[in-house]
């Protein structure tokens, strides 16, 4: 088996994160959970109140021989508003924040610079505020979030906000795309 790495990403809401990253060769699982939360096994109910301290987050399990971490961040911060400080689009609170846990130095490394590199790249009129912090902790979240986007296409938030990340990933990042989701 290839060797494995694992990614943790708060990009606001994560039924959009997980449906994008899932998309990604080299991606072997995206899992959505609660980022760095100060209870243990919070529900869902408990991290929209904003007082778990958690972020809505993925793991992403990826193989860095197929897809490296840094495309993985491109990816993660050109997918989501990462100025704006406990928000994306009309989901308001902590638990939305904008973050990248990092696993190792190595990892912190690469968040850093390419969280650099996308600032003076001129993407954003705004300065980036993701959070780059050390992971301490990531809670699964209940099974009915897993696959959300792909399970309810028809839903009006996944038409209204999920599938125009899609299609932005469809445009932007095709050859990083599995087969499957090219069409």
């Amino acid at each position: 088996m290839a060797q494995s790495e694992t990614a943790t990403l708060a990009g606001g809401c994560f039924w959009c994160t997980e449906a994008l990253f899932k998309r990604l060769n080299g991606v072997i699982s995206v899992k959505s959970g609660y980022a760095a939360s100060q209870v243990a096994n919070p529900s869902y109910q408990q991290v929209c109140t904003g007082r778990t301290g958690a972020a809505e987050a993925v793991q992403v399990t990826f193989d860095p021989s197929v897809i490296s971490y840094a495309t993985l961040l491109e990816i993660f911060w050109g997918t989501h508003d990462p100025t704006t400080l406990n928000r994306q689009g009309n989901d308001t609170g902590t638990q939305y924040r904008s973050a990248v846990f990092y696993q190792s130095d190595e990892q912190k490394q690469t968040a850093l610079a390419v969280k650099e590199a996308v600032e003076k790249s001129g993407a954003y009129k705004n300065p980036l505020v993701t959070e780059v912090s050390a992971f301490t902790n990531f809670y699964p979240a209940e099974e009915y979030h897993d696959d959300y986007y792909d399970s309810n296409r028809a839903q009006p938030y996944c038409a209204l906000v999920i599938d125009p990340k899609v299609k932005k990933l469809l445009k932007t990042h095709s050859k990083e795309l599995k087969a499957e989701y090219t069409k």
